[in-house]
């Protein structure tokens, strides 16, 4: 089978199309035959080695972290699915693979495909979906009323946020270019700031979350509007001592993250704000609730027209890394 690899860590990484034997599957795996694969920032994180400290890979390594298929086969002590079934998947952080014809993955990483998505749009929302899931329920723990900021949120981040934050009954307020105001409205945002014409600190304060899409040069304005007892999530600016102890990760990663995550812990406490950091995980039965809402919300991630396969992995990696790409980047199978 053809699977998109890279051999070594490099700040420049090649990504090879090699032929490769079908992977066997274990006793907790099913075979799926991968018809969509997202292209995700995460891949050069992955292939640069920046989060190698997080989770580090042997090579060569198919690289892929987000798809929906067909399962192809199962084992007899698997029930929960069947040859023939259609999924989605955010692979399981220590074994990606989603860049291939076939891949072995836990069932307990799958959920059936949502029944309004298809292989395509379907393939965008796993990953983004368990981010937004995960933030909100896990490292927020948001209440029913609260207001969530999003800055940045008009991307394919927020198009799953949104409607997950609203279903939780929250207010979201994001802030974007002017050309996705109606459209993120239009998906439940409470109130749409444009970057181009206004300053979001000097326009709200007082938020109980602020969920963080850009970098590490928006950390302090991001805190100025946040209550004092609120929190502040990042998918960017990255670990600090609070990932290492709730990853119950060893003394030697408790005390580098802690030293990589001072600066920005040291300016969270000033403010009373709590700062956290999330590196998103499978987990099938969180997919399946994530299934729900994009079911009722009738959410479809917005899907780059871009027609790429697998022996275009390069430009792909291109576009996610340097383009402006109009959603989700996917290769097809």
């Amino acid at each position: 089978m053809k699977a998109a690899q890279i051999t070594k860590y490099a700040k420049d990484f090649t990504v090879q199309v090699n032929d490769i034997p079908v992977p066997t599957i274990n006793d907790d795996e099913v075979l799926v035959k991968v018809k969509v694969a997202a292209v995700n920032p995460l891949e050069m994180l992955i292939g640069t080695g920046s989060v190698k400290f997080v989770q580090d890979y042997s090579f060569p390594l198919t690289m892929g972290n987000e798809l929906t298929g067909v399962v192809e086969k199962v084992v007899k002590n698997v029930d929960d699915f069947k040859v023939g079934d259609e999924i989605y998947s955010r692979l399981p952080l220590s074994k990606i693979g989603a860049f291939a014809e076939y891949a072995a993955i836990n069932h307990n990483a799958i959920a059936p495909l949502p029944k309004n998505l298809d292989m395509v749009t379907g393939a965008a929302a796993a990953l983004t979906g368990l981010t937004a899931y995960q933030g909100l329920h896990e490292e927020l723990a948001t209440k029913s009323g609260e207001t969530v900021f999003i800055p940045g949120g008009s991307g394919s981040f927020g198009q799953m946020a949104i409607p997950i934050a609203k279903d939780m009954g929250l207010k979201v307020i994001v802030s974007g270019n002017a050309d996705a105001r109606d459209r993120t409205l239009a998906i439940g945002a409470d109130q749409y700031l444009s970057y181009e014409t206004e300053n979001y600190w000097e326009i709200i304060n007082d938020v109980d979350y602020v969920i963080d899409t850009l970098d590490p040069k928006e950390f302090d304005r991001e805190l100025s509007v946040i209550k004092p007892g609120g929190r502040l999530l990042s998918l960017r600016v990255g670990p600090n001592k609070r990932f290492a102890v709730d990853h119950n990760y060893p003394t030697w990663k408790r005390l580098l993250f802690t030293m990589v995550g001072r600066k920005y812990d040291k300016a969270a406490v000033k403010k009373n704000v709590e700062y956290h950091f999330i590196f998103v995980r499978s987990d099938g039965r969180q997919l399946r609730e994530l299934t729900r809402i994009i079911e009722n919300n009738n959410i479809v991630p917005a899907v780059d027209p871009t027609d790429f396969t697998i022996d275009d992995i390069s430009k792909a990696l291109d576009l996610v890394a340097n383009g402006h790409p109009k959603g989700k980047v996917v290769i097809k199978f």
